[in-house]
């Protein structure tokens, strides 16, 4: 059963059943017919359709924000706003697929030789609960764009999200089977990796369940992506603007209430301007407001679940017994729902469960370091890679993004996915890439062609 969950109150929304082996067999044999078709469509006709989709999104912000709401606790503003970020990454690839995937003529001993990029056919993506709607576009919209076409197993926790994602796509009168929600339970999912019409997978989500799923994929010699998770450091030198940074990180660590895989999350601090960056940081963490994600003044909802925000706490604790202070938060809050205060843990050490673990949740961990190699010794100590930031000049910054051991780097910004360039990780979170021109070229097969006759060198 699937089973959606308010984190505001506690309550069950809604239990939906999974589908059934013969509901499977139908969607997978349905997504094969619609390839056959799909495949041999236009870039404009393709882009018509995500044209379509994203026109729709625009028109029914509110009604697709609410699932959101109810099912993850996204507060209002960000759950619109997610909406439309969705929209703008149909846009974007309805209006660039053609070029991404131009012909490229390459030269050879053959009168003529190039490679073009051909779908592969259809695509499983496996996605998780905290951004639903983002995350379904940034791996449908190139992966339909490219003549493939998408099976989406959503997190079991927001069937609702699920559904009105798929529901777009039949309002706007996409050709049957180009895309189609598949409800299922976890453990149900390996037969349908290892089913010989998917293709590729596409995974977003936790360490864990992308190791299984690439090794799944890997037994049946299919291509898989994995956008898994984060730790990411933001280091701030001495030379930086304390007072952009801090509003910047502060940003960047509470958006969808910390539950985010490129947040910042360990805030390395160069020595002469620590204890200025924990004034700058206690100050604007200590006036965000936690409540209701239907209130338009909530700035940070509650945890997703029950057992996340245990393990949340349970970080913590063990970084505080470890040494760690805590300047704000840090305790479990009573009544309903899953709500946990924004915390902000200081002298924070590199063997400390805080760094070593990633936080999913509104806590921040500042970390000193005593000058710009330590620093970045610091940032790369860490089994994960998937983005990291810098504040201080521009020139230095950017050399110090070529030391950093992740797949981006922000240099006096925030971190953040975007339809136009590519994201994704290195060590333990993750492989290959999506968005940007480098994601439309993760499921196709980029066919060579050789023209006879053969010319002298």
């Amino acid at each position: 059963m699937l089973i959606a969950t308010d984190p505001s109150t506690g309550k069950v929304l809604r239990e939906v059943e999974p589908a059934s082996p013969a509901q499977v067999e139908a969607i997978l044999a349905q997504a094969e017919t619609a390839y056959r078709q799909w495949r041999n469509t236009t870039f404009a006709e393709r882009a018509a359709v995500l044209k379509s989709v994203a026109a729709l999104m625009r028109e029914e912000v509110e009604t697709l924000a609410r699932p959101m709401i109810e099912e993850m606790g996204k507060p209002i503003k960000e759950a619109r706003g997610e909406v439309l970020k969705a929209a703008w990454c149909a846009e974007h690839y309805a209006e660039q697929a053609e070029a991404y995937l131009k012909i490229e003529s390459i030269a050879s001993d053959a009168t003529h030789s190039y490679v073009k990029y051909e779908p592969l056919g259809v695509i499983l993506g496996i996605l998780p609960w905290n951004a639903p709607f983002w995350l379904a576009f940034r791996y449908c919209a190139p992966t339909l764009m490219a003549g493939n076409t998408c099976v989406m197993k959503h997190d079991p926790h927001v069937p609702g999200c699920a559904v009105a994602i798929a529901e777009l796509f039949e309002k706007a009168g996409a050709p049957e089977g180009i895309f189609q929600n598949l409800p299922l339970e976890t453990p149900a999912v390996e037969a349908v990796i290892r089913d010989e019409r998917i293709e590729a997978v596409s995974f977003t989500g936790s360490e864990k369940g992308g190791a299984a799923v690439a090794s799944i994929a890997a037994s049946e010699i299919k291509h898989s992506v994995l956008e898994l998770g984060g730790s990411d450091a933001c280091i701030v030198l001495a030379d930086a603007n304390l007072e952009e940074a801090a509003d910047i990180i502060t940003l960047s660590r509470i958006i969808n209430a910390g539950q985010s895989c490129i947040a910042a999350k360990r805030i390395i601090v160069e020595a002469p301007v620590y204890d200025r960056m924990i004034e700058l940081l206690q100050e604007r963490l200590s006036k965000l407001k936690v409540g209701d994600p239907r209130e338009e003044s909530t700035d940070v909802g509650p945890i997703a679940r029950k057992d996340l925000r245990d393990q949340l706490h349970a970080q913590v604790s063990k970084t505080v017994a470890a040494g760690a202070r805590c300047l704000l938060g840090g305790e479990l809050p009573q009544g309903d729902g899953f709500f946990y205060p924004v915390t902000l843990l200081v002298d924070v050490e590199e063997d400390m469960t805080g760094a070593c673990e990633e936080t999913f949740g509104p806590v921040m961990v500042l970390m000193r370091a005593e000058d710009e190699d330590h620093a970045v010794a610091i940032a790369n100590n860490s089994r994960y890679g998937l983005a990291g930031s810098v504040w201080t000049n521009a020139k230095r910054g950017e050399a110090i993004a070529q030391k950093m051991e992740t797949g981006q780097v922000a240099v006096n910004g925030i971190v953040k996915t975007d339809p136009r360039l590519p994201s994704g990780g290195i060590k333990r979170s993750g492989f290959g890439r999506e968005l940007g021109p480098h994601g439309i070229h993760e499921f196709v097969n980029a066919k060579q062609i050789w023209i006879g006759p053969k010319q002298d060198a």
